[in-house]
């Protein structure tokens, strides 16, 4: 099975067109996570995953909130503004479709799991070795793929944690059979690594492989959308320079 792996979208339509366009042939799609937020099109962004012929998907932390599941208050100043925006742009239909988006960590075959912060805590952001540790211990498949950090990232372990394949940029893995692996394929809507090209990742269980991949995207006309809403001139800023 090939699945095309995309996360933290954020309502960025131009970089999901993109990604879904230059994507190789894949079987499933799986979407980790924070559909909306940010961005200038969460109506749009929901109704092209809708619209996939087969995907699985689950909630982020701006889907929760911007479905009216949790309040505000681990928000920045700037989300905030922009969740708010985002649930009263939201349609009716679109809302409920957020409401009920499933909670992860979620199984989805033999090898594969996913959650959009960590296995154990979906809100949690695996950034250090104690957190990636831990969540390796808590797997229940070989491979767990997350979100949440906007950074390309994965960790092996064995006896003891390895990094493999640089922090953010494209990579490619091989799966050995006596490893567990975390695996994060980035953010197609909002990079934060440096790098504004849109991520996501391609992950053959077959062959027992994972790429995360790359690609541009018409940076300009989606900051023009954020302007254009209203929304902070920095959510538009920050898209140029994958921040």
């Amino acid at each position: 099975m090939r699945y095309l792996v995309i996360s933290d979208i954020h309502a960025n339509l131009e970089a999901l067109d993109a990604v879904l366009a230059a994507a190789p042939p894949y079987d499933f799609v799986l979407m980790l996570g924070d559909l909306v937020g940010y961005g200038a099109d969460p109506n749009a962004a929901i109704e092209r995953i809708r619209e996939l012929p087969a995907v699985t998907s689950i909630r982020g932390n701006h889907d929760k909130v911007g479905a009216g599941l949790e309040p505000t208050d681990g928000f920045n100043y700037l989300a905030k503004q922009a969740i708010a925006w985002t649930a009263a742009e939201l349609t009716p239909d679109n809302h409920q479709w957020l409401v009920a988006l499933q909670q992860g960590p979620l199984v989805i075959d033999d090898h594969v799991q996913i959650c959009h912060g960590a296995p154990f805590d979906e809100d949690v952001y695996i950034f250090d070795d104690l957190d990636a540790v831990r969540a390796l211990q808590s797997l229940e498949r070989q491979v767990c793929l997350f979100g949440h950090t906007h950074v390309p990232a994965a960790y092996g372990l064995t006896h003891e944690l390895q990094h493999l394949g640089p922090r953010g940029g494209e990579f490619h893995l091989t799966f050995a059979a006596d490893a567990r692996y975390l695996v994060n394929c980035g953010a197609v809507g909002q990079p934060r690594d440096g790098d504004p090209r849109a991520a996501f990742g391609i992950i053959d269980t077959d062959a027992g492989t994972i790429g995360v991949h790359r690609v541009t995207y018409d940076v300009a006309a989606a900051q023009a959308k954020i302007i254009s809403a209203g929304l902070p001139d920095v959510l538009a800023q920050r898209l140029a320079i994958g921040r």
